[in-house]
């Protein structure tokens, strides 16, 4: 039998520890209902327990009778009664994760051996008989597929709706950014370069002193000899 994993969102899940039921016939009954319906294994579980429906025996059947239509079988009662506590379990399981009970299929039930306590009292010197007991169901793999399948349903935007007149819309004035306005560039005046003072030229005498100095040479000889003597 291949090993199934749990997944936890398509699945419930069910364990029993330490049930009081022998492992033989937990095996027994757990390959009965090994891949049936949730409510078939209810069913079936409920008429053993009530109406003594008998359960066939495959693989411990040395020794034991022959019950009509199912070959070799017996009744056990008591290990039906404990299997179905564990079945309703399963169901409230399911239920508290909003899967589909009527859907349900039992896809793993296996059966072990448990502690092994002794008895007391007058059963003294004998060992209880004990089983662990697992079981997983599974929705229906159809109903997956058109879970899968389905489409989500499209959300519509909320339209807000308001009362009364429209109130018109304002547009905000946006303000104007005002340009720089480019400052007249002043110049600045440029230094005056000082002249250098103008050297004076002697002046030359006139024409008409020329002449009168060339004519009368003996007025400048004179003005020589006055000079000297002083």
């Amino acid at each position: 039998m291949t090993d199934i994993q749990y997944n936890k969102e398509h699945m419930a899940k069910v364990y029993g520890s330490s049930v009081p039921v022998s492992p033989k016939k937990a095996i027994e009954i757990s390959n009965l209902l090994r891949n049936k319906s949730l409510a078939f294994a209810k069913a079936t579980m409920n008429d053993v327990v009530e109406n003594g429906k008998a359960i066939p025996y495959t693989r411990f059947n040395k020794g034991v009778g022959h019950k009509t239509g199912i070959g070799p079988g017996r009744y056990p009662k008591k290990s039906a009664s404990e299997v179905l506590k564990l079945l309703n379990s399963l169901e409230a399981n399911a239920q508290f994760k909003g899967l589909d009970t009527n859907n349900l299929v039992i896809v793993k039930m296996v059966a072990n051996k448990s502690s092994k306590v002794w008895r007391y009292g007058r059963m003294r010197r004998r060992i209880m008989k004990r089983s662990n007991i697992e079981i997983l169901a599974e929705e229906s793999k159809k109903d997956i597929k058109k879970k899968s399948v389905a489409k989500k349903p499209e959300v519509k935007k909320e339209e807000k709706i308001t009362t009364g007149p429209k109130k018109p819309d304002v547009k905000k004035p946006v303000p104007e950014v005002k340009k720089e306005e480019k400052k007249p560039e002043v110049k600045k005046p440029s230094p005056v370069e000082k002249k250098a003072p103008e050297e004076k030229k002697p002046e030359e005498p006139k024409p008409e002193e020329k002449k009168s100095e060339e004519s009368n040479p003996t007025q400048k000889n004179e003005s020589k000899k006055s000079g000297e003597k002083k």
